[in-house]
C-alpha cells in the first residue's frame, strides 16, 4: 500500500507533477496564494501544460535547480512535520482545512529603519516569482527533492532596510489554536520559532516560499508563507509566518530551546557530526513510486550537497562545537 493510499487521499487531489512547469502557471499560483480563502489548499485546477526543459547546467552550479528525481505531488503533500497540526508524519495532512491565509499579515520590525505590519499581497508586491528545485534533508534522517515557488528573503528583507545592529534575522509561527489543533498540546514551546544569522538570511538560496508545483502551499506544508533553507535540516524553514525580526543576538529557536544537545542553531546539514540517537551518514530519500515510501539509502553531503555556494559562510568555524 502506497502513502497516499494508507492516508486516503483521493485521486482528485493529486495534482500531476508536470503541472508546475508552465510560466503562466507558476505566476497564477504565486498570485493567488495570498487570497486562497479559508483554506491553504484552495486550487484551482489545470491542464497539464508541455513539459519544460531540463535545468542548464548555469543553475544546477547555482545551486538554483537540481535534475534529481523530484518527489511526487501526493508524497510532498502528505508526509509533513508541522506540530501544530499533530506530531504523526499523516496528521498535518489529515487535519481540517482551519488554517485561513487570507487575510494573511507579516509584522516586520526590529532593527531596521521601515518597520511594518504589511499585507502578504504587499510583501512580496513587484517581485518576480522564481522555481527552485531544491533538496530537503530532515533532520530525522529522510529526504525530498521539491519544485519551490517564491521569492528571494533578501529582496524581501532590504526593503525594510536592516541597521548596522541586524546581525540575526529571528521568524516567529501563527500560533492559533482555533486554527491549529495540535497548539493545544504542549509539545513545544508555541510559537514555533526559528533564526538565522543576516549573511544567511540574505544568502540567494534562501527562499521565501509561497508554493510547490506551481500550486499554492497546502496547509500542511506551511502556507502562505514559509521559509526554505536547502543547506539545513528541514526544520529550519519555518512555516506560516506571521513575524520577521532584525535582531542584534542570536534569537531564541524553538528546537534548540526544547534540546540544544541535539538541535544546534545552526543546523547545517553534516554527514559528521551525527545526532545524538542516530547517525547522519545517509538519508532515506523519499521514493514517491509504488507502494515502497522510502529508496534506498544514500550518502549525505556535507551542507545537503550546496557546499559549493555555503561554505564560505562558516569559513573558520568548527562545525562540530557550532552545528
Amino acid at each position: 500500500m502506497s502513502l497516499r493510499e494508507a492516508l486516503n487521499i483521493p485521486s482528485s487531489q493529486i495534482t500531476d507533477e508536470a503541472v508546475y512547469r508552465d510560466r503562466r502557471r507558476l505566476l497564477a499560483a504565486f498570485a493567488l496564494s495570498p487570497a486562497l480563502g479559508l483554506s491553504g489548499c484552495a486550487e484551482a485546477e489545470a491542464p497539464p501544460p508541455p513539459k519544460a526543459a531540463p535545468p542548464s547546467p548555469e543553475q544546477i552550479k547555482a545551486g538554483f535547480r537540481t535534475d534529481e528525481v523530484q518527489t511526487s505531488y501526493a508524497d510532498v503533500t502528505s508526509y509533513n512535520n508541522f506540530y501544530e497540526f499533530g506530531t504523526n508524519k499523516g496528521d498535518p495532512s489529515a487535519a481540517d482545512k482551519t488554517l485561513r491565509t487570507s487575510p494573511w499579515t507579516v509584522a516586520v520590525g526590529g532593527a531596521c529603519a521601515k518597520p511594518g505590519k504589511l499585507s502578504l499581497e504587499d510583501l512580496i508586491k513587484g517581485l518576480a516569482p522564481q522555481e527552485r528545485v531544491y533538496r530537503l534533508r530532515c533532520v530525522e534522517g529522510w529526504s525530498m527533492v521539491i519544485p519551490w515557488l517564491g521569492v528571494p528573503l533578501a529582496d524581501v528583507l532590504k526593503r525594510f532596510e536592516p541597521t548596522s545592529k541586524a546581525k540575526y534575522v529571528a521568524f516567529t509561527t501563527l500560533a492559533d489554536r482555533k486554527q491549529m489543533p495540535g497548539i493545544a498540546y504542549p509539545s513545544i514551546n508555541w510559537p514555533y520559532r526559528e533564526g538565522l544569522r543576516i549573511d544567511e538570511a540574505m544568502h540567494p538560496l534562501t527562499l521565501l516560499a509561497t508554493g510547490l508545483y506551481g500550486k499554492p502551499l497546502p496547509q500542511q506544508n506551511g502556507a502562505p508563507l514559509r521559509l526554505v533553507v536547502p543547506w539545513k535540516y528541514g526544520f529550519k524553514s519555518i512555516k506560516s509566518i506571521i513575524a520577521i525580526s532584525f535582531v542584534e543576538h542570536r534569537p531564541l529557536t524553538s528546537w534548540n530551546d526544547l534540546q540544544s544537545n541535539e538541535y544546534g542553531f545552526f543546523s547545517n546539514v553534516n554527514p559528521a557530526v551525527d545526532h545524538p540517537r542516530w547517525s547522519q551518514k545517509t538519508e532515506r530519500r523519499i521514493a514517491g513510486t509504488g507502494s515502497k515510501l522510502f529508496a534506498d539509502r544514500i550518502p549525505t553531503r556535507l551542507f545537503n550537497g550546496y557546499g559549493e555556494q555555503v561554505s564560505s559562510l562558516y569559513a573558520g568555524m568548527n562545525l562540530r562545537t557550532w552545528f
